[in-house]
């Protein structure tokens, strides 16, 4: 079993940056798949990005390249997301996910790919 727990969430205005952080244990996941989905109130989870077994690639959601940044620390057991530029549209609770990397197939971008999830952490962006 793996336990993720987030934090790094808060309050932060349009433009700011903020990073997030999920915390593994349980298992060593530098194997694992990692990655991060968001959901705003009314809205369904959404893909945000994802890093391969011991951060071999990243992809990112088409419109958030180039603002967030996916990385790990395989020493730490910790997954991070790195926001910039921030939106108002950014405000969501944003989950870490994780699951065994499997070295066939396409990245995993749906929330059914993902075997285990953490709780969340808010983050609002004020205009």
């Amino acid at each position: 079993q793996v336990q993720l727990v987030e934090s790094g969430g808060g309050l932060v205005q349009a433009g700011g940056s903020q990073r997030l952080s999920c915390a593994a244990s349980g298992r060593t996941v530098s194997s694992y798949t990692m990655a991060w989905f968001r959901q705003a109130p009314g809205k369904e989870r959404e893909f945000v990005a994802a890093t391969l077994a011991l951060g071999s690639e990243t992809y990112y959601a088409v419109s958030l390249k180039g603002r967030f940044t996916i990385s790990r620390d395989g020493a730490k057991n910790t997954l991070y997301l790195q926001m910039s530029s921030l939106k108002p549209e950014d405000t969501a609770v944003y989950y870490c996910a994780a699951r065994p990397y499997r070295p066939y197939g396409d990245v995993p971008v749906t929330q059914k790919e993902y075997d285990y999830w953490g709780q969340g952490t808010q983050v609002t962006v004020s205009s």
